[in-house]
């Protein structure tokens, strides 16, 4: 586990108070409006940011304790650490960025398997180019190999998407999500983009003004209707599926799940690939009777789970679809004629074309 409890005020105008038990596995999410605390929250498990009082605690080891009087410097924590901007060195090659942290790993602690890396990070064409002759993505993509080369314990993900253009984010995304899938690496990223939670994130924990809001997974996290996440436009779920079969005539591909499946646009995977389909509230509508001629193709039968007035004449509904649940965005004045209320059962109608893998 990772034990992290921090204060710490900027005068007047912000404080830090967190008191967190993570996973030491997998992806946590950061997630929150800019301001809520997130990087500083990084920064004092980095050691960059000294905090007023704080506790660290990764794998049985500490790290830091006020109250005790230990602090690692930054150096001395076998973390990687991973800016919005790369940051490379610019008068060396990919290569040499890489490997320019590993001369300085104190015995007896080991580089990390530069060949893996630069497979799995797509990188080897690039490795006697200097950073001036590099995209955005293929930057961020060395900066993050830097960072694991130092073998880590823990790697630190500041937006490392936040500098780049939408297609140079879809190039890195898949990058990320293998690296989630092969290493045995924690890693703890901040962003406050929807899809990259969706999907990358394992655990989440929701942020604002310097406290944590909600902390535990992300399929949980996402379907709290108490959450101000769940009222936005963007707000959605995310549900475990895998491929069942692809209509290439039709351009589309059949997922299932424990208890449903759903048509989805054709997707490039294997029939048996596991992958995550993220749901947005705004595209699923309810009905009380199943629909015998309609142009969505997902109609799936479901349970109310729970209902919130979300302002503005809108209503936000749960619902759970077998052993999952589900966000729907609907008017006021419909929630009142069809008389919604918990316990009911109903259809929903999720739209193929919403679903984001």
């Amino acid at each position: 586990m990772i034990e992290a409890r921090f204060r710490l005020a900027y005068g007047d105008a912000f404080q830090l108070d967190v008191d967190l038990a993570l996973p030491a596995s997998g992806v946590t999410v950061l997630f929150g409006a800019s301001g809520s605390g997130k990087t500083s929250l990084l920064r004092c498990i980095a050691g960059l940011q000294s905090a007023d009082a704080g506790k660290l605690i990764v794998n049985g080891q500490c790290w830091q304790d006020s109250e005790s009087a230990v602090f690692l410097p930054p150096h001395q924590r076998p973390i990687g650490y991973v800016f919005q901007q790369a940051n490379l060195f610019p008068h060396l090659t990919v290569a040499d960025n890489i490997q320019f942290g590993c001369k300085r790993l104190p015995p007896p602690q080991q580089p990390a398997d530069l060949a893996a890396l630069i497979e799995l990070l797509g990188i080897g064409a690039l490795l006697q180019r200097r950073p001036a002759h590099l995209s955005g993505g293929e930057q961020q993509r060395v900066a993050i190999a830097r960072a694991l080369a130092l073998n880590p314990q823990l790697l630190l993900l500041d937006e490392p998407l936040a500098a780049l253009d939408f297609k140079r984010k879809q190039e890195l995304l898949p990058y990320l999500q293998r690296l989630q899938q092969r290493l045995q690496i924690p890693m703890i990223y901040i962003t406050h983009s929807l899809t990259e939670m969706a999907q990358l994130a394992d655990h989440l924990v929701v942020m604002e003004h310097g406290k944590v809001q909600a902390v535990g997974d992300l399929l949980s996290i996402l379907s709290r209707v108490d959450l101000p996440m769940a009222q936005q436009r963007d707000a959605s779920v995310v549900w475990q599926v895998e491929i069942a079969e692809h209509d290439v005539d039709d351009q589309l591909t059949r997922v299932r799940f424990a208890g449903g499946e759903l048509w989805l646009p054709l997707i490039a995977a294997s029939p048996g690939t596991p992958l995550r389909v993220q749901i947005y509230a705004r595209d699923v509508s309810v009905s009380l009777e199943r629909a015998q001629s309609s142009s969505i193709l997902n109609i799936l039968p479901a349970v109310i789970d729970d209902i919130q007035v979300a302002g503005a004449g809108q209503t936000l509904v749960r619902l759970k679809v077998a052993s999952y649940q589900l966000l729907a965005h609907i008017t006021q004045k419909s929630s009142r004629l069809l008389q919604l209320k918990a316990g009911a059962s109903v259809y929903v109608q999720i739209k193929g074309t919403s679903v984001v893998s």
